[in-house]
């Protein structure tokens, strides 16, 4: 049982170390780690140097201090400024070189700053998605603001249509009171309008379009008929049906 536990362990342990040495950001931020840790080493070997420099030269101090108590100092003046300039100079330039190595530690842990952790990818992407789910309703909406549009269009089209049908149909029965030739022009006219209603009606692509236009149609024909045959009846004109 213990052996299991290990195999599945150690199975775990190698499942992650190949996730992290698969995942780039992930090596990015070792590489970064590993550059701290040897920025934070410099600077404490450095910082150890200075203290030592300071202590020789606390040394070198207390003994020009000895050597002025006893009398013994020859060109005192002379060394001293040597030796004040020596270490001024060794000291900016430690400074100068620990200055280097903050800035350069402070860089690296302003790019590990950077680096976004796995909570705020996680925020990016609920905020992606719900602009993604916005965007969406946004497009279903437009597109059936242009469905409506395209509907109401067609509509309209059928309307006029319908209009200038009623037109030449009442222009048409007026000339069909007058002479037998002008009521069989009237009824040619008519069924060919129907045929052409229903040869429209065929095509799947405008199916309900053509099936509203020849419902109509069929309305409007049996409309126009009965009062032909009410004003024919009326003038005492026999229509067959």
């Amino acid at each position: 049982m213990e052996e299991l536990k290990k195999d599945d362990l150690l199975s775990e342990i190698k499942q992650l170390q190949e996730k992290i040495d698969g995942d780039p950001t992930v090596q990015k931020i070792l590489s970064l780690l590993q550059t701290s840790k040897a920025l934070d080493s410099q600077e404490s070997e450095l910082q150890s140097r200075c203290i030592l420099e300071h202590t020789k030269l606390q040394t070198k101090v207390d003994e020009f201090e000895e050597l002025l108590q006893r009398g013994k100092v020859v060109k005192f003046s002379e060394n001293l400024d040597h030796t004040f300039r020596d270490s001024t100079e060794k000291l900016d330039s430690a400074k100068r070189e620990l200055a280097a190595k903050l800035r350069s530690t402070l860089s690296f842990k302003w790019q590990l700053d950077d680096v976004p952790s796995q909570a705020e990818l996680t925020q990016y992407e609920l905020r992606f998605s719900e602009l993604y789910m916005h965007i969406q309703g946004k497009d279903c909406q437009t597109r059936k603001y242009y469905a409506t549009y395209n509907t109401l269009l067609g509509i309209k089209e059928l309307m006029l249509k319908e209009t200038s049908l009623l037109n030449s149909i009442r222009l048409q029965l007026k000339d069909a009171l007058t002479s037998p030739a002008s009521r069989k022009k009237l009824i040619d006219s008519m069924e060919g309008i129907l045929h052409r209603t229903q040869q429209r009606a065929a095509y799947p692509r405008s199916w309900k379009r053509c099936k509203l236009l020849y419902s109509r149609s069929r309305k409007l024909m049996k409309l126009s008929r009965g009062n032909m045959q009410l004003q024919f009846q009326s003038k005492g004109i026999t229509v067959l049906s």
